[in-house]
């Protein structure tokens, strides 16, 4: 494979602890799958036999990451949103069957081909936007053999994409309606059958759990993360996000990767997160999507230095969202993150938050050649820009996903 060397970019490298990590007319040196060289044109040596990308002043980002979705599930909920928007709560509609309960019904109806017809049209849309990782939950099966099934489309959307995805099993999201009323007995099956078998056949990379009142408690949630942890899996939560029941501070106890959602984590529980290293992982999608007004405690975490993600939680019900750069923009007007912050949350944040951040999530030698050039000539655009998908070419792994157009290559 020829080096391939990209000249006259603005880069945003994402190193440092905060900002772009900018260099005005930098140059880019791949070989084979990793970044052998970056830095200023002007301390470009010359590269013998190099595929050279002249960028005309295009930005360079690293491939953004896109690490927390449900991105697999059968049906959608449209009815559901209408009948938010005529007054009724999410709680009240999980409660009478529908929510996270009714994609279940049409996720285990649903046959693993079919499950991926559904799921390509959500992923190519998020690939479209420069994506080249991203982590896909389960828990929309709710039994062994339809979580296992949701987790080999993970696979499969993967492996046929030559696409690096993170695949996190989700099994305590909700009660199964054959379980009504016996949540430790849910909780006992997940913890005895289903996480051990799907761990069993090498389908899963973290270990999720929702805790909330229309979850689970923080007590059974702890049983799951325990098994987790016995079988060398790292965990993530969904935590705080209609009330405060503390999983954030349990899961991070318990060294969590991210906590995510958290629009409910009191100011005092955020040195928690930093003092065990894990990321807060901000959804604006399902924060709009609910019309929420409670907001995640953003200054709190900026002034305890607690790293911040950015993803679309892209499920059918609280955030049928596809578009990264859209949640990108959601986070700067709704949650007041600067751009720099929103771009970091995409990227270095957001590889953090799947236990990446040595291999990829930002532009330095020796990091997977990941990367994204766009038709924009500032980082900032990213979050200003709506509905304005500049990707202009795509490198993944070092292999070209989308080419720069060759008129445009010199």
């Amino acid at each position: 494979m020829p080096h391939i060397l990209f000249t006259h970019a603005r880069i945003a490298t994402l190193t440092g602890d905060s900002g772009y990590g900018l260099i005005d007319d930098g140059a880019l040196l791949v070989n084979g799958r990793v970044i052998e060289w970056i830095g200023p044109m002007s301390d470009l040596k010359p590269v013998a036999g190099a595929e050279t990308v002249n960028c005309g002043s295009r930005l360079i980002t690293p491939g953004l990451i896109d690490c927390h979705t449900h991105l697999v599930y059968g049906g959608d909920r449209a009815d559901e949103f209408e009948l938010r928007l005529e007054g009724a709560s999410y709680e009240e509609i999980a409660r009478k069957g529908g929510g996270i309960v009714s994609t279940v019904k049409a996720t285990r109806q649903a046959s693993e081909s079919e499950l991926l017809a559904q799921t390509r049209p959500r992923l190519r849309q998020l690939l479209s936007e420069g994506v080249t990782t991203l982590e896909i939950k389960s828990g929309y099966g709710l039994d062994a053999e339809n979580e296992i099934k949701m987790l080999r489309v993970a696979k499969q959307l993967g492996d046929e994409n030559q696409l690096r995805i993170q695949k996190t099993f989700l099994g305590a999201h909700a009660l199964p309606p054959e379980y009504s009323g016996r949540a430790d007995d849910y909780i006992r099956l997940v913890c005895e059958d289903m996480l051990p078998r799907a761990y069993a056949e090498g389908l899963v990379d973290a270990v999720d759990v929702f805790i909330e009142s229309i979850g689970f408690s923080l007590s059974q949630a702890e049983r799951v993360f325990d098994v987790a942890l016995k079988l060398g899996l790292p965990i993530k939560a969904h935590v705080e996000q209609l009330s405060d029941l503390g999983g954030a501070v349990m899961a991070a106890r318990r060294s969590a990767l991210s906590v995510d959602h958290i629009e409910y984590l009191k100011v005092d529980d955020v040195p928690h997160l930093l003092e065990h290293d894990s990321v807060a992982v901000l959804l604006p999608g399902a924060f709009y999507i609910l019309r929420e007004t409670q907001l995640p405690p953003i200054e709190a975490l900026r002034a305890n230095k607690v790293p911040v993600a950015i993803a679309t939680d892209a499920n059918p019900g609280s955030s049928p969202v596809t578009s990264l750069l859209l949640m990108m923009n959601m986070a700067c007007t709704l949650f007041k993150l600067t751009p720099a912050e929103a771009l970091r949350g995409v990227t270095i944040n957001a590889a953090k938050a799947l236990g990446l951040e040595t291999e990829i999530g930002s532009l330095v030698a020796g990091k997977q050649a990941d990367l994204v050039v766009w038709d924009f000539d500032k980082p900032s655009k990213l979050s200003y820009q709506i509905g304005m998908n500049a990707c202009a070419a795509v490198m993944q792994a070092g292999n070209w996903r989308k080419p720069l157009e060759s008129s445009e290559a010199a």
